[in-house]
């Protein structure tokens, strides 16, 4: 009962918020360099957490730009994830997206206009496409932000890794951060509407470079950093 009615009030609220502020960010992404958009996603990402009742910390920092480019990975439980990261990576960083999501008006544009690469998860094909497309832009300089996953969580576990990330990663040589996202399921679980307001919580992990897994195949990668991500969760 109490989430029903803390959502009827919140959502009203972060909607007024977050109509407006997709305007906003679609005038900016036309006048101000990649490089340097962060300055403007950073507070924005913090308020959209904060008018939806959840309240952002970290454990650890991420890395430096000078060391990427970066594969940051992490467990997908919210829609709040990309917010919860965003809030705190302090240089140009872009992603790759279900295609679904740049349907939405204003949305989409700005997703394209960014850099974020859609993906068909659906058509193994089409999928590889995007993650070539991922690979160029790696190997020009540009850091990614992935879920092995490829989809939400639907009970708060991690699921499983797919295989995607990995050859990306292997291809490029890129250094792979590994990131646990906490409290996201709680706030907002994938076929609930309501929400729980909270504490978000990411824990950000220790780089991987190339050379600390060139040796190891696809699974043994996958194994390693479904590991990481682990017991990142598990840190106080």
């Amino acid at each position: 009962m109490f989430k029903t009615f803390y959502s009827l009030i919140i959502w009203p609220i972060w909607y007024a918020f977050f109509i407006p502020s997709l305007f906003l960010l679609f005038l900016l992404i036309l006048l101000i360099p990649r490089k340097y958009f962060h300055y403007c996603i950073r507070p924005i990402c913090w308020v959209y957490c904060f008018l939806a009742g959840q309240w952002l910390r970290k454990i650890n920092n991420p890395p430096e730009s000078d060391g990427g480019p970066y594969l940051y990975m992490f467990n997908h439980v919210s829609m709040f994830d990309q917010f919860m990261i965003g809030a705190y990576i302090g240089h140009y960083i872009t992603a790759v997206a279900a295609i679904e999501t740049f349907r939405y008006p204003i949305f989409g544009l700005i997703l394209k206009k960014y850099g974020i690469i859609p993906i068909v998860r659906q058509k193994i094909r089409k999928a590889i496409a995007s993650l070539k497309d991922a690979e160029e832009a790696i190997k020009q300089g540009t850091s990614f932000l992935i879920s092995p996953e490829g989809t939400r969580t639907l009970n708060g576990k991690i699921g499983p890794f797919k295989k995607g990330p990995f050859h990306l990663a292997k291809n490029t040589n890129a250094t792979i951060v590994p990131i646990a996202l906490r409290g996201g399921f709680r706030a907002k679980r994938k076929n609930d509407w309501r929400l729980q307001p909270g504490v978000l919580t990411v824990v950000f992990g220790e780089p991987i470079s190339s050379t600390n897994y060139k040796e190891l195949d696809i699974k043994e990668l996958k194994d390693l950093i479904s590991k990481k991500i682990i017991e990142l969760k598990k840190r106080g």
